[in-house]
């Protein structure tokens, strides 16, 4: 099996643990070869660098330039309804699932 899910500006990812655990964010610039900084405008992320350890890439990308403005990141999330399309994978409906 082919690996798919390369870190690239505006690549969505799944936060599994840490303090905000369950939240989906987006790839705003890339820090180094172990951090990047994220930003989920819509999911209540704080613009911060995260450890790709702590990040589960998912198959959603946008597109928008690097380091720029929440603002336009939100502008982009709304566009792709990125958080419906999440709830519709199965991924998201196993998380759910065992949440529950």
């Amino acid at each position: 099996m082919a690996f798919r899910h390369y870190v690239q500006i505006g690549r969505v990812g799944f936060i599994p643990f840490g303090k905000d655990a369950g939240k989906l964010c987006t790839i705003v610039d890339v820090v180094d070869q172990n951090r990047a900084l994220i930003d989920g405008p819509c999911t209540g992320v704080e613009r911060q660098a995260i450890k790709f350890k702590r990040l589960r890439l998912t198959k959603f990308r946008l597109k928008f330039p690097h380091s720029t403005s929440s603002r336009v990141v939100r502008k982009a999330w709304e566009e792709e309804k990125i958080t419906e399309k999440w709830n519709e994978t199965s991924t998201a409906k196993k998380i759910a699932a065992r949440v529950k």
